[in-house]
């Protein structure tokens, strides 16, 4: 295991993740973990800029890449050019985190936090991999994912998911520490 440990938190669309992200971020943060995140934007289409501003006017112009820094704040558009999950945490290794918090990108194979909301997406029970816990939100499911997988399950109310998932990371932090 190589510095940053990377963590997944996956489902779909309206599931919890940003919350549940947002709530591990502080935790993290707040346990002295510095976090960077990678959010996939799977919604289609591109996400939104800021028009007018000269980062986006100079993609308007042609160039791939803009980056704008001001004040510590440091905001990087990319255009014609699609990045792996790879490439993207390659480049958020610069900045020497302990903690890349993934939010999406299913399919990978890192661990994971699985958000599922209602019986629609019990099947990504079967096809996510790596999942350390689950999230739910109806508590008639939990035997459903107990059949399906031995791991951790949270009601998505319950504040545990977070101290156990931080107290994971930390486990993970901490084991990768010990190797290098």
């Amino acid at each position: 295991m190589v510095k940053p440990i990377i963590f997944q938190v996956v489902g779909y669309q309206n599931s919890g993740k940003t919350t549940l992200t947002s709530k591990l971020i502080e935790t993290l943060s707040t346990q002295g973990l510095k976090t960077v995140t990678i959010k996939h934007h799977g919604h289609g289409g591109k996400p939104d800029v800021v028009d007018q501003k000269d980062s986006t006017i100079h993609l308007s112009a042609g160039a791939i890449v803009s980056l704008v820094e001001g004040n510590g704040r440091l905001i990087l558009q990319a255009e014609k050019c699609e990045f792996s999950l790879e490439q993207q945490i390659e480049l958020m290794k610069f900045f020497h985190s302990d903690v890349i918090l993934v939010e999406g990108h299913k399919s990978e194979n890192y661990p994971k936090l699985l958000l599922v909301r209602d019986n629609r997406d019990l099947p990504l029970l079967d096809l996510v991999n790596n999942v350390q816990a689950v999230v739910y939100w109806k508590e008639e499911m939990i035997d459903l994912i107990s059949a399906k997988l031995d791991v951790p399950a949270f009601l998505i109310y319950d504040e545990a998911v977070i101290n156990w998932t931080v107290q994971l990371i930390k486990k993970l932090v901490h084991n990768m520490d010990k190797k290098n």
